[in-house]
Order: structure tokens, then sequence, then C-alpha cells
């Protein structure tokens, strides 16, 4: 019986030096997860039963299983936007031609197609976007990459806050001329986009009325917007309160509306246009309409929240939504697993959103290679979540999560395997000089 004891230990030390090697092997694997190895000792029962624990006999010790530690690893940054690590719990989920696996590696480049593939050519899973770029939240897929050039896009929005000088006084000149800055008391700018992506420049000049009152005169390129041909403006008038802020715009140009509830206004009316190699009877260049058009609604422009205080004139922040056609650049992925092209004016564009896939019990998973698990009944059905939501890790992008295995404690495995090893050949030794000895005797 002590030959089998020895025997099933000697098996034993072999199995975690296997265990320990493969750990070992898999020092340098992106996205590993070492495994442990875990005994238990084995009794001999009788056909009727096990019997009482005094006449149990030991034979040993078996392989009780071999648990995958799940720990985190290491993050090291790389310069592929594409190569992404989980920073906490959760694993990539991959297609293989619709077989689903989960992996930690996250190795990830693009095919001929723009789709995003591991080294295996799986197909990394995530909410994908519709035909107008529209995520669709819920809608899992083979997420892909779009690298074509970004449409220009008309801008239909400006916002703009600003603070007009309220100590300073109406300007002497009383008619207003964009080419005479005595008479108006302040200007600024703002770039906007035609149809075909064409940029315009919309001045506005500020005109002090009264105490409390203002004009604004709009060109666009120096032009009337909606009649090219004629250099007049639109004008606005803007009536503030005694404490600063803006109680009323309105207007008698034709090309703008203003909502009387929201003080916002509307640009209708705006023709793009450009030079032409016409000249007028004075030598000039006539401006034309350049075939583009403006945004079908109009152009919203928000000006709520200007303000009439004795200070320097500013303007505080100014955004506006339009923009000319560009080239693909890059791609952006944030914490959250959102996927963004990145292109040459720099806009993006939102591309898909990576997910996570995490379970009830990892260590259930099955072990395909490659870096890769498949679900189990003992793992149970993986629930997908974008990353950091619930318990989820988040996404770093152009990083990498290392292999989790602890080198130093490996070898220190490989020292007590080997002397397991020998302890139990050791046995064996001494069993068979017993049995020698009694063979011996006469």
């Amino acid at each position: 019986m002590s030959f089998n004891i020895a025997l099933s230990g000697m098996r034993a030390a072999n199995k975690e030096l296997d265990v320990t090697g493969n750990n070992i092997a898999n020092v340098g694997t992106v996205g590993f997860k070492q495994s442990r190895a875990e005994f238990a000792d084995a009794y001999a029962s009788s056909f009727l039963g096990t019997g009482s624990s005094s006449t149990q006999k030991s034979s040993g010790v078996r392989l009780s299983t071999v648990s995958q530690l799940f720990n985190q690893g290491n993050i090291s940054s790389t310069d592929n936007a594409l190569d992404l690590a989980i920073n906490g719990s959760g694993f990539f989920q991959v297609s293989n031609n619709g077989v689903m696996g989960y992996t930690r590696a996250g190795y990830f480049g693009l095919d001929n197609q723009g789709y995003i593939i591991t080294n295996q050519n799986h197909n990394l899973q995530g909410y994908t976007v519709d035909a107008a770029g529209n995520l669709q939240n819920g809608v899992i897929g083979n997420l892909q990459i779009v690298t074509d050039g970004l449409a220009p896009k008309p801008t239909s929005s400006i916002n703009q806050v600003f603070n007009l000088n309220s100590s300073m006084s109406a300007p002497t000149v009383t008619p207003f001329s964009a080419d005479d800055p005595a008479s108006y008391n302040s200007s600024t700018s703002v770039n906007m986009y035609d149809s075909q992506g064409n940029v315009h420049v919309m001045r506005q000049y500020f005109v002090k009325t009264s105490s409390n009152t203002w004009d604004m005169h709009i060109l666009i390129d120096g032009r009337n917007p909606g009649d090219p041909t004629a250099t007049t403006p639109y004008t606005l008038s803007m009536d503030f309160s005694t404490n600063g802020g803006l109680n009323t715009i309105t207007s008698a140009s034709t090309g703008i509306t203003i909502d009387p509830d929201t003080n916002m206004v509307n640009l209708t009316n705006w023709t793009p246009a450009a030079e032409t190699n016409a000249l007028d009877a004075n030598g000039n260049k006539i401006w034309a309409a350049n075939g583009a058009v403006a945004n079908p609604a109009g152009v919203s422009m928000n000006f709520t929240e200007a303000a009439q205080f004795a200070t320097t004139f500013s303007v505080d922040s100014l955004s506006q939504d339009g923009y000319g056609a560009s080239a693909f650049s890059g791609l952006e992925i944030d914490s959250d697993g959102m996927i963004y092209s990145r292109y040459t004016n720099g806009q993006l564009k939102v591309q898909g959103q990576v997910i996570l896939s995490d379970f009830i019990n990892p260590q259930g998973l099955t072990p395909l290679g490659d870096s890769l698990w498949a679900e189990s009944m003992d793992s149970g059905q993986p629930v997908r979540n974008p990353p950091g939501f619930g318990t989820l890790g988040a996404i770093q992008s152009a990083a990498l999560e290392d292999s989790n295995v602890d080198l130093s404690e490996q070898l220190v495995d490989l020292i007590v395997a080997q002397r397991n090893y020998q302890a139990n050949a050791k046995t064996i030794e001494t069993e068979s000089s017993i049995t020698q000895t009694i063979i011996g005797l006469r």
C-alpha cells in the first residue's frame, strides 16, 4: 500500500510541476491568468461502505482541481489605440463566426473591411451604430470602424456669451459703417459653414444707442446675409435691464426671426456667397451665390446669456456646430468603451461601444487556448454591459494587461514540487528496503 501512496504523491508533484511550468511558460502572455493545482487526500473504502474512520485506509493524494486565478495583472502602455486593457473585472467578448469566446487579451486590430478583430481573426463585440451614425444601445454585433472622410456639416446653431461695456458712450458717428470703427463700439466674429464645407465669417458690430440698449449689426463675409450683392447688415436691437441682464431682442430685418419667449434668434435667410471674377462699374469684384446652401432650418443663434456690465467688452464663450470636409486621422477609445473616429478638422464621430461580459463564477470558465475562455454550466451565463457598469472594470486604450503570474512565487513552487517528488521517491526507496529485509528473513 505504501508504494501506491508514494506513487500518488509523485503523480501529484508531477501535476504541480506541469501547472507551475505552464504558468512560467506564460509569464509574458498578455491577458494570461495563472492556474493553481489543488490536491485532496484519498481514502480507500470497502464495497459495502466507508466504515468507521478507524478502519479507513489512506490511499495517498489526488488532484482535486486546477483552479484559475483571475486577479488583476499589471497594465502596460503601448502606442496602438486598439490595444485595450480591462482595469477591473470582466472579459472582452469575441465572436468566431457566431461562436462566442471571452478574453482578457486586448490585442486588437482591423481587417480589410474595418472590423475590429483579435490575432485569431475573432470579431470584437459591442454596441453598433446605425446607418445615421447613432449608437444602438443594447444591439450587440461585430464592431466596425469606417475610415471614410467626414462630409461637411452646415452650421445650424451658434452659442455666444459676451459682455457689452455699459460705461461706453454711443458713437459720435451716427450712420453705421463696417469700414468706420468710429461708428461702432465693439465687434467680434465667428466662422460658419455652408453645405459644401466652405467657411464664412459672420462679423457682429455692437453700437450703443442709449443707456441700456444696443444694436447688433450682422454681416457675413462683409455682405448682407440674404443678398450678397449688398453690404447692408441685418440688425438686432438688444434691451438690457438695470442689473445688466438681457431683457429682449427685436429685429426689423426680414431674414431674422426671434422667439419672444426665449429670445432665441434664427437666421432664416442666408445665401452663402463668394467673389466672382466679374467686376462692377467701380472695378470691384462682384459677389454672388457660391452654389452651396445654408442649413435648411436656418441658423439658431443663442445670445440669451449676453450681459451689459461696466467692464471691458469680452466674448466669454463661443461655439458653433458646423465643419468642413476632412479626412480620417485616427481613433480614440475612452474608459467607457466608446469608440470615436478622429478627423483632421478636430471632429469626433461615434463608431460603437465595446461591451464587457462577466460571470457569477469565472473559475468555471472552460479554457480554449489563445487566451480564450468559453462559458460552461459551472461559470453560468454571461452578463453583458458597457465598461464601468456595476462592478465591471474600465477600459484603458493603448494599453495591455500583463500576465498575472508572479515569477518569483512560481520558482519557489518549483522547488517545493521538486522536494515533494523527491520525498515521495524516498518513501518508495524506504518501502523497498523494508521489503528486501522481509524477503531476506530465513
